[in-house]
């Protein structure tokens, strides 16, 4: 087991308001972690100076929360995981993070982020186990909430940098539906698909954090007392699955049916599998664009992977990217048959747990479809392995019912507590 001690912003906000606990007391809690674990885990870029608690009665006042590196702060610098800005300080937040200050979060600083948010490693490690990496890109974001830094995190997917590190960290991730929260004020990599998302302890933290700020009716609770309908996705790339993860299905799979609840066989119709190989095309004609300047101007500060990556880009032709774009419309149309026998899918958020290396992020091939279509998707912790590292595994939602993928998860994580619970009495 880790030293660590993950933080429910649930349970701050819940305690606070009870009269149980002062804003103050959380928010040092968390400093104190910070104090006696940075060096190691090297989850922030920039940490804040100052944690001052947010306005007493707002709903995150207590609550802090780490914000990536490729969201704009005005009270800190945004490096954007580059060589190229090292010291770019920003005039004003981006718009997330104004909502959570509005919300009464507290900032606790700058979480580390990959290049650009790409696949480039940063220095954050994993904190369940430090040879073994924490994923990407939002890796700082995932680890900090692990390692009990911050109560809640926001970062960004445009392959699988939510999911992902969520699952080899074993935090609650949630991706939201595409647009849902503003990019306003964020580096984009590919504006089709990044996606800004949350991080915090469980479904019901990351659900109250997001609705904190938003005003969104996201909240879940323990009210439904009807387990989902899953819907077990079966599609051309099962066989990339390790076994580890492909045990850490089946076993769940019996754990809701034993809960009562329902599995049904979901495989991926032809239109929906073949937006597979849009993503490429979209993602790389879209970041030479949104790179172009870096590339032309800095082209020496971009690490040798991003900038031979940039240059493939090159090949890739409006032709191209107007074909993926089609594409990837026809099979989000046909995404709304998946759930025709279900409420929710159920499938593997990694190809298995965290790789055994701090060179890579680990792949994104289970993550980048449902990207591209932007469907709701949370990740929830359904075990560890034999070096204590997180198994996750993803529910995943039609479109705009993003409480519905959170209450599954929801439901999902209390469920198999109380099974483990049962089987080991």
């Amino acid at each position: 087991m880790t030293p660590y001690k993950m933080l429910s912003a649930r349970a701050i906000a819940i305690d606070i308001a009870a009269g149980r606990m002062k804003p103050g007391d959380a928010l040092k809690q968390a400093d104190l972690a910070i104090d006696q674990h940075e060096e190691k885990l090297r989850v922030f870029s920039h940490r804040a100076e100052s944690t001052r608690p947010g306005k007493k009665g707002l709903p995150l006042a207590g609550v802090s929360v780490g914000i990536k590196d490729v969201f704009d702060t005005f009270d800190m610098p945004t490096c954007y995981g580059s060589k190229i800005y090292p010291d770019h300080q920003p005039v004003s937040d981006a718009a997330l993070v104004t909502m959570l200050r509005q919300a009464g979060a507290t900032i606790a600083g700058k979480t580390v982020t990959t290049e650009f948010a790409w696949f480039t490693p940063g220095a954050t490690r994993n904190p369940n186990n430090t040879a073994f990496t924490p994923g990407g890109s939002s890796s700082g974001s995932a680890a900090g909430v692990a390692a009990g830094f911050f109560a809640a995190a926001i970062g960004t997917q445009t392959g699988g940098s939510i999911i992902r590190p969520a699952a080899f960290c074993g935090v609650s991730g949630y991706k939201p539906s595409f647009r849902l929260f503003p990019t306003v004020g964020m580096k984009h990599f590919s504006w089709s698909l990044d996606t800004i998302g949350f991080f915090a302890a469980s479904a019901a933290d990351v659900a109250f954090v997001a609705q904190a700020c938003s005003g969104r009716d996201l909240a879940v609770d323990n009210a439904h007392a009807t387990p989902p309908r899953f819907g077990l996705y079966r599609s051309t790339i099962d066989s990339r699955m390790e076994d580890t993860m492909a045990a850490a299905l089946k076993r769940v799979t019996r754990q809701i049916k034993s809960r009562g609840g329902s599995v049904a066989t979901v495989r991926g119709p032809k239109a929906v599998e073949n937006a597979r190989a849009a993503h490429a095309p979209i993602q790389g004609l879209e970041a030479r664009l949104a790179l172009g300047d870096e590339t032309a101007r800095h082209r020496a500060k971009l690490s040798k992977k991003l900038r031979d990556y940039l240059q493939d880009c090159q090949s890739i032709s409006p032709q191209d990217y107007d074909d993926a774009r089609r594409i990837a419309n026809r099979a989000r149309k046909a995404c709304h048959g998946l759930f025709d026998s279900c409420d929710v899918l159920l499938l593997p958020s990694a190809p298995g747990t965290a790789p055994r290396t701090i060179k890579s992020t680990g792949d994104s091939i289970f993550n980048q479809l449902w990207t591209l279509m932007g469907l709701p998707c949370v990740n929830v912790c359904v075990g560890r392995d034999e070096n204590n590292l997180p198994i996750g595994l993803q529910v995943i939602a039609p479109f705009g019912k993003d409480q519905r993928a959170l209450q599954a998860a929801h439901w999902l994580e209390s469920n198999l507590a109380v099974i483990d619970a049962a089987s080991k009495g």
